[in-house]
């Protein structure tokens, strides 16, 4: 008995079938794999934000990113004492500017644990913009800093070399006898904002909130 012959019309519908089929599969596939998650790049971001974090909301960083108008000393981060507040200009109010007693470098480690700490251009943000990292969470830290309204005008690059190089933000890991250093190596932190910023400066989301309380 013959078998039926198969038209070339009907060939070419079963092929142009199965190409559909094919194609209506990776589509299914490409639409799971973006609703998986973030891309690589993101979660590569994420992670080197994280890093950044915890350098900024070291007491060497945060001390002096603060949310009132007077800054913060020592580990535990307690009030200066002397009453220094951060005046009209981020460096100290007339007679008591913050240079009267930080000077451009530490003292030798002869003067002792309880002198005050120098770096070059020792001050706080202005009030008009504080940069505050004390008690933020992860998405408002990151919005913070790379807006250009918040952080002093600069872009991402600008960012990348203000952390990389200010000698002001390179004391942290040099702050003197009875201070403890920032933990995380500075080459760390400058490498973690690069691979954040290539990333794309990607923020974490924000907290979720806490349930409802019922009848609320």
């Amino acid at each position: 008995m013959r078998k039926p012959q198969v038209s070339i019309a009907q060939a070419a519908r079963a092929a142009l079938m199965v190409a559909a089929a094919a194609a209506a599969i990776l589509a299914m596939g490409a639409e799971s794999s973006a609703s998986a998650g973030p891309a690589p790049a993101a979660d590569t971001g994420l992670a080197a934000f994280a890093t950044v974090q915890t350098v900024l909301q070291h007491p060497r960083c945060q001390n002096c990113h603060i949310p009132g108008d007077a800054p913060l000393q020592l580990d535990a981060g307690v009030p200066h004492t002397q009453n220094i507040v951060r005046g009209t200009a981020g460096i100290g109010v007339p007679g008591l500017r913050c240079t009267t007693c930080h000077a451009d470098a530490n003292p030798p480690a002869s003067y002792g644990p309880h002198t005050p700490p120098g770096a070059p251009g020792w001050h706080l943000p202005p009030p008009e913009r504080k940069m505050v990292f004390i008690g933020m969470s992860g998405a408002d830290l990151c919005a913070t800093i790379k807006d250009p309204k918040r952080n002093g005008g600069k872009d991402l690059a600008a960012l990348l070399e203000h952390v990389s190089h200010d000698k002001l933000v390179l004391w942290g890991w040099d702050p003197g006898v009875g201070r403890a250093p920032v933990t995380i190596p500075h080459d760390a932190f400058v490498a973690a904002t690069k691979t954040w910023i290539e990333a794309g400066a990607p923020c974490p989301a924000p907290p979720l909130l806490g349930p409802r309380k019922p009848g609320r």
